[in-house]
């Protein structure tokens, strides 16, 4: 018997960057190299969108790091891939998208209990430079209260 895995790879900007609509939850195509760095936890996710291409959507910018001991079999570190989402889902992203400023944003890489890769996505609303400021004074007072408490 192993240990849970306990990987968790977050997008730390997307929260501060964007405005979240609907949450889902996807999974990815992935070949056996690319899922053996993620194990190890050699992926970032920061600078990652998604895009629909021929009616599927796909991942870009995703950062996955070469195997260290795979040999010819290690692919392309920041190549597209396909997100697996069911049509209903799919279709309805499509027709969000159509909206004017909306983007599909990646938030959390995980490995579920089953071990498969899975990876929450958001719709998303790109956030103006006031809204940025709210959120800073926010936090700011959230701590200011924590300190307060202790």
């Amino acid at each position: 018997m192993h240990a849970p895995n306990t990987i968790n790879i977050k997008n730390k900007k997307a929260s501060f960057e964007f405005a979240f609509i609907d949450n889902y939850s996807a999974g990815i195509q992935l070949t056996g190299t690319e899922i053996k760095s993620i194990r190890e936890g050699k992926c970032n996710i920061n600078d990652a969108f998604c895009v629909f291409f021929n009616n599927e959507l796909y991942i870009r910018n995703m950062h996955i790091a070469h195997y260290f001991h795979g040999t010819y079999n290690n692919v392309e570190e920041k190549r597209d891939r396909k997100l697996l989402l069911n049509r209903q889902e799919l279709n309805k992203l499509q027709n969000k998208l159509k909206d004017q400023g909306l983007t599909i944003v990646p938030l959390v890489l995980y490995i579920n209990d089953k071990g498969y890769c899975k990876i929450d996505i958001a719709l998303a609303k790109g956030k103006k430079l006031y809204d940025k400021r709210d959120d800073i004074k926010k936090r700011d007072t959230e701590r200011e209260m924590q300190r307060k408490m202790k």
